[in-house]
């Protein structure tokens, strides 16, 4: 397979990716109990971006941002990206392959889940193919549950999602891309930590990056588990929580932890500094950011 049909081949399943999620986070939103959550279910609305300027006369691509304010789902971002340029100079020092050539190529989904309920845990997910003078694939999901009683690291919803993302890590795909899990989990639990705050964001989940075990064909399907994994494993969770009743005084706790999100996002997240610093789409990078939050 050359490189220019692997980047096709990985850019068409991300964008297939962000359907299939979109589609199921709406099937919920058509479940949520009425008697809970005023109004019609919601339904996303999906925004064409292009990136600015072009390279050699050639455009440097754009994506397809996907946004969700309803009854349940609070606010649900699911984008789509696949992108090209040149990284500046002070980026080529930082990626792989940039100092040898500026020149990179970039696809992926990304997304982001804040609910009304505050007994449904936040969540974000994101997997990509980047290509410089190197190539690899990066990704995860990671679990943030809003209220303390579901933080511990043996809450149902904790251990239901480590179950999913361990499953991802250690199929026949996973085995054949040198995948070890037990590494992608402690990377995320070091990852979404919050030093100025000493405490992590979330309950984890896994985290990975620059992997390319040699084997494209096999990266390229685990990269896919993990896809498949977030939907099999994340769906469930909110569907068995979404018809739980909460208290005042539990959302007020779901508030501030919303406020934890917002530091770890714009003081620590490579993702947020990467879209930003390459000319992204600033509406989707931000899209990230809960829609209401509140600090104590």
């Amino acid at each position: 397979m050359t490189l220019e049909t692997q980047k096709k081949t990985a850019s068409a399943w991300f964008k297939s990716l962000q359907t299939e999620i979109c589609n199921e986070f709406e099937k919920l939103e058509a479940e949520a109990d009425p008697a809970l959550y005023s109004g019609e279910p919601g339904k996303f609305v999906f925004t064409d971006w292009e990136r600015a300027g072009a390279t050699n006369g050639k455009s440097n691509g754009g994506g397809r941002g996907g946004m969700l304010k309803g009854r349940l789902f609070e606010k649900a971002g699911v984008h789509f990206s696949q992108v090209s340029g040149e990284f500046t100079p002070e980026m080529q020092s930082m990626i792989p392959g940039a100092s040898e050539d500026p020149r990179f190529w970039a696809t992926g989904i990304s997304l982001i889940a804040h609910h009304v309920n505050p007994r449904i845990p936040a969540v974000h997910m994101n997997t990509r193919y980047i290509v410089t003078s190197r190539d690899w694939f990066g990704g995860g999901a990671d679990l943030t549950p809003t209220l303390a009683v579901d933080r511990a690291d043996d809450a149902p919803d904790a251990l239901a999602f480590h179950a999913g993302m361990e499953a991802a890590c250690t199929g026949a795909n996973a085995k054949a891309a040198g995948v070890d899990y037990q590494e992608y989990r402690e990377w995320c639990d070091r990852y979404f930590f919050l030093p100025h705050r000493d405490e992590p964001r979330g309950t984890g989940g896994i985290f990975y990056d620059r992997h390319n075990s040699g084997d494209w064909q096999a990266d390229f399907a685990f990269t896919q588990d993990v896809g498949r994994g977030f939907i099999d494993t994340y769906v469930p969770i909110v569907r068995a929580r979404m018809n739980q009743k909460w208290t005042e005084a539990e959302r007020a706790e779901q508030l501030e932890i919303r406020g934890r999100y917002v530091e770890f996002n714009l003081l620590y997240d490579r993702g947020t500094t990467f879209g930003l610093k390459t000319g992204g789409n600033v509406k989707t990078i931000l899209s990230s950011m809960p829609p209401v939050v509140t600090w104590g």
